[in-house]
């Protein structure tokens, strides 16, 4: 029988349209994990193109890497700068509640 070759699945490779990214960064807001939420960002810029979205962010890439990385720990400004330079924009809603 043969081997099956894997890979590993990375979805910058999957977002096409800036709808596919809008919803994948929607998700993990909803999941509300700060890191998802960062690593969601990642995804979306290295989909883009890293060096063009940290160029439009004002930041370097490597600094850009950092940050949106399992270690970093972006301060609010940057996240904010980075949502910009992707094209999208974060909104609000009321949360759901159990109680009505």
């Amino acid at each position: 029988m043969p081997k099956t070759k894997t890979r590993v699945w990375d979805p910058a490779e999957h977002m096409i349209t800036n709808e596919d990214m809008a919803e994948y960064l929607e998700a993990a807001l909803q999941e509300g994990d700060s890191a998802l939420i960062a690593a969601a960002l990642g995804d979306i810029a290295r989909a883009k193109g890293m060096s063009q979205i940290a160029c439009d962010a004002g930041l370097g890439r490597e600094s850009l890497y950092k940050a949106l990385s399992a270690e970093g720990n972006p301060e609010f400004a940057t996240i904010m700068k980075v949502i910009a330079a992707l094209g999208l924009q974060l909104h609000a809603s009321p949360a759901q509640s159990a109680v009505v």
